[in-house]
């Protein structure tokens, strides 16, 4: 069986080029098109290029303010709150990462929050850009389309609303745990749908509570939360911090960015940043943090388990890989994505793929 691959460099360009022939500043759209091929280097096939045709789609629609006037509105030394003028999400969460960078930097501490922004891909990314400064990273948002009721409810009020942090190791890979409240982030169901694949089982259930693996049927059901009923009070612990609290949408509020094109999403996030060195020497707590998860990975093992993983650990060496290798892209997608680049009147991606076999 043969695979596609595309190398990170032409992906990038591609998705960057894609983007300002949609009518994104080329400073933005290399922001924007960078972060987008950083999630299929790590794996996110959820929230990398496949959805680069759903934000042409928005921003032709009139969704997205291609050039948006980003600004702080509430700020104090520890904390800041941005509009996101309804740009993409990717420049206000850049923008929300380098403030709380900067905070942390002073005060320890730096939380920056977002209203008004749209979805940014990945949650992991944010989460670890404070890791560049040997600081721990948070990140938390309100996903762009409800697909979980309430405990025992049928009402789609809370949507997925990731959770991400990041914490640096020494020789060790950082550790970084990238979650949805779900069991499965949504940008999962529509990869699975793009592969022609079924979902596992305790994904999703429909309305009448029965098992739901077809992708493709994802609308007549909902995603079920991590944990039963703690799933479902995380996601709305979650939603509160970064969306209540910011003044953007939560529960009914939130559009549905993958039906409505057109109206603004008010998407809500937030960043944290943490300095390790307010709390005592770096190089010391990498060590402990390089200990700890040697002590963890090398623990004794159940019957049938090869290794014991550390949150993180597989990104960290899928990165690698596709970075050596390609990543890999479905057909359909591919197919797509020409189809597109002949559309805008840019070379195929088609050009730049390598196949490989597998087994």
């Amino acid at each position: 069986m043969s695979e596609t691959r595309v190398h990170y460099e032409p992906l990038r360009l591609f998705i960057v080029t894609a983007l300002e022939r949609l009518g994104l500043p080329h400073a933005d759209a290399a922001v924007v098109g960078d972060l987008m091929a950083q999630a299929e280097l790590q794996g996110s096939d959820g929230h990398g290029v496949i959805r680069l045709l759903p934000y042409a789609r928005r921003i032709r629609a009139g969704g997205i303010n291609l050039k948006p006037r980003i600004q702080v509105v509430q700020e104090r030394p520890a904390m800041a709150l941005l509009d996101g003028d309804n740009g993409m999400g990717h420049l206000v969460m850049q923008r929300a990462a380098d403030m709380a960078v900067a905070k942390a930097r002073t005060c320890g501490i730096g939380w920056v929050g977002s209203r008004l922004s749209n979805h940014a891909g990945p949650a992991s990314l944010y989460a670890r850009m404070p890791l560049a400064h040997d600081m721990i990273g948070l990140y938390f948002a309100v996903g762009n389309a409800n697909h979980l009721p309430p405990w025992g409810g049928l009402d789609m009020l809370l949507s997925t609303n990731p959770i991400a942090v990041a914490v640096p190791a020494g020789s060790e890979p950082p550790v970084v745990l990238d979650m949805a409240t779900t069991v499965a982030a949504y940008g999962k169901v529509k990869a699975k749908a793009q592969r022609g694949e079924s979902m596992p089982l305790g994904w999703m259930i429909d309305r009448l509570g029965q098992p739901l693996t077809d992708p493709k049927r994802a609308g007549e059901g909902f995603l079920l939360p991590i944990g039963g009923y703690k799933g479902y009070g995380l996601a709305l612990i979650v939603g509160l911090l970064a969306g209540t609290l910011n003044g953007a949408a939560m529960g009914r509020d939130v559009i549905d960015f993958n039906q409505d094109d057109t109206s603004v999403t008010n998407t809500g996030q937030a960043v944290m940043a943490i300095d390790v060195a307010a709390f005592g020497d770096v190089a010391d707590f990498k060590a402990r943090v390089d200990r700890l998860v040697r002590d963890l990975r090398s623990g004794e093992r159940m019957p049938g388990v090869d290794r014991i993983w550390l949150p993180g650990e597989q990104s960290h060496e899928r990165r690698a890989a596709n970075l050596r290798d390609g990543v890999a892209l479905p057909p359909a997608l591919l197919k797509q994505l020409d189809a597109f680049a002949v559309e805008v009147g840019m070379a195929p991606l088609a050009r730049t793929v390598t196949t490989k076999e597998t087994t």
